[in-house]
């Protein structure tokens, strides 16, 4: 295996950054809202189930 010294590695590193493509603020805030957005669904989702399989077992086992 080649081995790099540190200023090449740096270039390296410096010359994939540049190709990356870096969202826009307004990309950026919209992701994140949707992220929030599902998080509290599934949290939603998962509180009825709970909820759906209490009542199951509470009627199963009648407490």
């Amino acid at each position: 295996m080649a081995k790099t010294n540190p200023v090449q590695f740096i270039q390296q590193v410096r010359a994939e950054t540049r190709k990356v493509t870096w969202p826009t603020r307004k990309e950026t805030l919209v992701t994140t809202a949707m992220v929030f957005v599902m998080v509290f669904v599934a949290c939603v989702f998962f509180f009825i189930v709970d909820r759906l399989i209490q009542f199951g077992i509470g009627a199963i086992l009648g407490i």
